[in-house]
């Protein structure tokens, strides 16, 4: 570590601006960007990371160092910056990157240089984050160093982040579920798995591998698709139509080499597809591949958990709006239902009932739960909560998809003079619409500080009057009649 550091002290104002080999730039523009950059976070407060990749072995090819440069560059984006600090040490700077992001990064740039060179070429990534982890220079680059000597330690090449060892050493290895009903293969895929590290678990049938997810955590599934009983896409179906499970990546594996075989796999959810007998590198390289997104995903939903909670949070605020997000959720997806809205929609309509109302977190207290008739500005200010709301949950645009969509228009009516868009006719989606009419319903059936309670009857009349003045959609409107009957 301290023989790597010396490049900090030796600055040279008269060294090149980029490494002739490579296409980086040298240590000195690096180090004054990162001086800079120290500059710039410690003023706005956001994160930044230091990465530090190091090869396995030194290389004096030219042809490979030129190659290895423009994969780095390639793998990060227009604004970080990266450079060769020694002969096979590298540094790239990442801006507004928190750890969790850099993470990502420095197993892309990983992952790439060692799928080009076909793993002849090896990288170890070490990184960490101001002010996380050291709110100086020498600090920082001081921790990132440590970090890369943990990656190098370990028997398979990491990424490492400095405060996180726990989740990056491995404690926890990633849990590989083998389906096949014929035990030859199982070994077979058993046997590289475990020389990685991997943590294997076998079934011999689709009805014991879906016995098998209800009480284990799984990272991977490599599924066959010709078995008896259930098959590979009937158990990747049920797999992926699971809340528990829907996120688990599936590589269905099969002896057929044919478009049809593939296009129902996709059909039923497959991440990705290996054919026999397995070659162990593609195996290897899909399984790595796969893992990390599952690792995405189980952030993703650690996010997601976090906006219901906030969502919960907004509710406890509002006096008069307990269940409401819930009651709201229930109702939509019963609707959607019998709109018979695809699978997808009628997800986005889960999570948009529970979402809609995220917005309110940025509305004060006093207008919330003001006991009367809101003025003119406050009601201004009551009208930004949608927006709001879509600005929170907008970094899981990915996750969220068409939920984001009924967050943001769920107050949108057909003749366009609702907000915050004021969109027309059919610019306003069949899940908003359906969320619409849901939300104003149960307003209309809860007691609020500024009237009582209405019954079913009162509220389905508001709404149908809604529907002769061309705001709410008439399908809608009369399947929430029959529903509440």
């Amino acid at each position: 570590m301290q023989e790597n550091l010396e490049w900090i002290r030796q600055r040279n104002p008269g060294d090149a601006y980029r490494d002739e080999a490579t296409g980086l730039f040298e240590r000195d523009q690096f180090l004054l960007e990162l001086d800079r950059e120290f500059l710039r976070s410690e003023r706005s407060g956001e994160p930044f990371t230091v990465a530090f990749l190091q090869l396995e072995a030194p290389t004096d090819d030219q042809q490979v160092l030129q190659k290895l440069g423009s994969l780095i560059q390639a793998n990060i984006r227009d604004v970080d910056l990266a450079c060769r600090c020694g002969e096979n040490l590298f540094a790239v700077l990442l801006l507004k990157t928190s750890a969790e992001v850099a993470h990502v990064a420095g197993a892309r740039i990983r992952d790439a240089v060692e799928q080009r060179f076909s793993g002849e070429l090896a990288l170890s990534v070490g990184m960490a984050s101001f002010p996380v982890d050291s709110p100086d220079r020498e600090g920082l680059l001081g921790r990132a160093m440590s970090a890369l000597e943990q990656a190098q330690q370990g028997q398979n090449r990491r990424v490492f982040y400095f405060t996180r060892p726990s989740a990056e050493q491995g404690d926890d290895k990633p849990r590989v579920l083998i389906v096949d009903d014929d035990r030859r293969n199982v070994k077979l895929l058993e046997g590289y798995l475990r020389l990685e590290r991997y943590e294997v678990l076998k079934a011999y049938s689709g009805e014991e591998a879906l016995s098998l997810l209800g009480n284990s955590e799984v990272d991977l599934m490599l599924l066959d698709i010709m078995m008896p009983g259930l098959d590979g896409y009937e158990v990747c179906k049920r797999v992926k139509a699971r809340e528990s499970t829907r996120f688990i990546p599936v590589i269905l594996i099969t002896a057929l080499d044919d478009l049809q075989a593939k296009v129902r796999g996709i059909e039923a959810g497959a991440d990705d597809f290996l054919s026999k007998p397995a070659n162990r590198q593609e195996l290897l390289a899909r399984t790595r591949a796969l893992i990390r997104v599952r690792e995405l995903n189980r952030n993703l939903v650690s996010v997601e958990n976090a906006l219901f909670s906030l969502a919960s949070a907004v509710e406890a605020k509002d006096n008069y709006t307990l269940g409401h997000t819930q009651r709201v959720a229930n109702l939509a997806v019963a609707l959607g239902k019998r709109l018979q809205l695809s699978e997808k929609d009628i997800f986005a309509l889960r999570l948009g009932g529970i979402l809609h109302d995220v917005g309110k977190i940025g509305i004060a207290e006093e207008i919330l739960n003001k006991p009367g008739k809101l003025e003119d500005h406050e009601w201004e200010v009551m009208k930004g909560h949608p927006e709001i709301g879509y600005r929170i949950c907008l970094p899981l645009k990915s996750t969220l998809g068409i939920a984001l969509d009924v967050i943001r228009h769920h107050h949108e009516k057909l003749d366009g003079s609702s907000y915050p868009d004021g969109l027309k006719g059919d610019e306003v989606s069949l899940a908003a619409r359906i969320m619409c009419v849901v939300d104003i319903y149960d307003a209309l059936v809860t007691e609020r500080p500024y009237r009582k309670a209405m019954s079913k009857e009162k509220a389905i009349g508001i709404l149908k009057e809604e529907v002769d003045q061309q705001k709410l959609d008439k399908r809608v409107v009369d399947e929430m009649e029959d529903l509440v009957r």
